[in-house]
């Protein structure tokens, strides 16, 4: 009689707690991990995958993703799950508001998030759960409700729009945001929000360290500003333009906004996202000792990690932007300091004939995003490898911390009582990217030519396995994670 439904071996465990790898079997039943420990028997399961001595991560739970931003929410959820798959990624938060872009329409959550749920129930090949944007003041009266019927404790705030166009001119606010005429969304909307989710917490005590607010920093006064200067002086072009019209001093001042609001409403818990530079990184830690009762996370992504202004190409027009390498190496140093709390690929699927405007070279008319989810841990290991930085701190910024504070309980980890999320990655392969080989349906990438030295071979999710020597297998059976999860 077998005791596990799956048992694999002869591989290299990584966990955040371990500062190696182990050589040690993962035994799994009933899509959870029941033991992890050197010589479990084979025959005590009823089927054994050898790893190759490869080296096991937990599954990646990317915080940061974008389904249904410029494609049918019910496409991406297919498609770009699958480019997951192959990147490790196990659990997927992706960010969703009313509003342009997504479903293209305003008004209640009540009545928009049930037809998100709806558009993505069994498409996707990884679980996955949404953080959601209030974007007017009957969306701060819904918060609880999220929390309680659906299980969203994820919420929030693009600081730079009502003053800024998403793409980098301004536009009608009115329009894109789909907010009543006689509503604005200011600091004064951004506090009333971190106000509406510190009383979440009160009312959720049990859930309070799992409900928090992300902010993405940028000041559109700044951006404003030296958008006109930019584009008037006319000598900078591509990403180099775009980097200097949203300067990272931008950045800075809407985190320390950010911080002091959070101050002023009691909101301990606060996720600075996409820091970019060392400008908005020591902003960051600066106010983390301003306010040390308040329990900064501080996240950066894998595009900002591996590309600049001058290695990537002008698909890789994001927001915030990717910085010259200066920044590039201060964020490396963050990194290699424990100064970042995760990392994210900000996936956002853009194909070529919406990322692109006329004419084609201008940055400034491109839209504003990218897909990456695929080269988020074959990117960090390779580039960490380089650079020196533990395998346990990977699965740490990768898996755990992300798992912990997004209340998914049993994610983040390869070890007894967790599902069985997990992945193997060959640390000794190195291969060129190339967007043709990428299950995204996006088709360009702005890693085109980069060199990795690691790859994901094979991802488990809760035990079994959807991608199978480099190739999505099976049929779509990701959850969504009402959490906690």
């Amino acid at each position: 009689m077998t005791s596990f439904d799956t048992l694999v071996t002869n591989v290299r465990v990584v966990r955040h707690e371990w500062t190696k790898p182990q050589q040690v079997d993962i035994a799994v039943r009933d899509g959870r991990v029941v033991q992890v420990a050197a010589g479990i028997d084979p025959a005590s399961a009823r089927t054994v995958v050898d790893g190759g001595g490869k080296l096991a991560f937990p599954g990646v739970v990317d915080a940061h993703q974008h389904w249904g931003i410029y494609n049918p929410l019910d496409q991406d959820a297919a498609s770009e799950s699958r480019a997951c798959a192959q990147g490790g990624v196990t659990s997927a938060i992706t960010y969703m508001r009313t509003g342009q872009y997504y479903l293209n329409r305003g008004g209640a959550y009540a009545d928009f998030f049930p037809e998100v749920l709806a558009a993505t129930a069994d498409r996707s090949h990884v679980d996955y759960a949404f953080h959601l944007a209030p974007m007017s003041k009957q969306h701060i009266g819904e918060i609880p409700d999220l929390v309680e019927r659906h299980g969203v404790t994820s919420f929030k705030v693009f600081m730079f729009y009502g003053s800024h166009g998403l793409h980098g001119r301004s536009t009608d606010q009115s329009s894109f945001l789909m907010i009543p005429k006689d509503e604005r969304y200011d600091y004064a909307h951004f506090e009333f929000v971190m106000r509406g989710v510190q009383a979440a917490r009160e009312r959720f005590p049990e859930l309070a360290d799992e409900i928090s607010l992300s902010l993405h920093c940028e000041t559109a006064e700044i951006m404003n500003a030296y958008t006109r200067m930019v584009e008037e002086e006319g000598t900078l072009s591509g990403l180099a333009a775009y980097h200097a019209s949203r300067p990272p001093h931008s950045e800075g001042l809407a985190v320390s906004i950010a911080s002091y609001l959070a101050h002023e409403t009691g909101l301990p818990t606060i996720n600075l996202l996409h820091l970019t530079s060392r400008k908005a990184v020591d902003a960051a830690l600066r106010m983390s000792q301003a306010f040390p009762h308040i329990d900064f996370r501080r996240e950066v992504t894998v595009g900002h990690l591996l590309a600049d202004i001058d290695t990537a190409n002008l698909g890789a027009k994001v927001n915030p932007p990717i910085r010259p390498r200066e920044d590039v190496e201060a964020l490396w140093e963050y990194v290699l300091a424990g100064k970042i709390d995760w990392v994210v690929s900000d996936h956002a699927c853009c194909r070529d004939e919406v990322k692109f405007g006329a004419p084609r070279d201008d940055v400034f008319v491109a839209k504003s995003g990218f897909g990456g989810a695929e080269y988020l841990l074959p990117g960090l290991i390779s580039e960490g490898n380089r650079r020196g930085l533990p395998y346990h701190r990977i699965a740490e910024m990768t898996a755990w911390n992300p798992a912990r504070r997004f209340g998914l309980r049993t994610k983040g980890d390869i070890a007894e009582g967790f599902d069985a999320d997990f992945c193997l990655v060959d640390d000794d392969h190195t291969w060129t990217v190339r967007a043709a080989d990428s299950e995204s349906v996006q088709e360009y990438t702005p890693f085109e030519g980069f060199e990795l030295s690691a790859r994901v071979t094979d991802t488990f999710l809760r035990g079994e396995r959807i991608l199978e020597a480099g190739a999505v297998v099976g049929t779509p059976r990701g959850r969504y994670l009402a959490r906690p999860a």
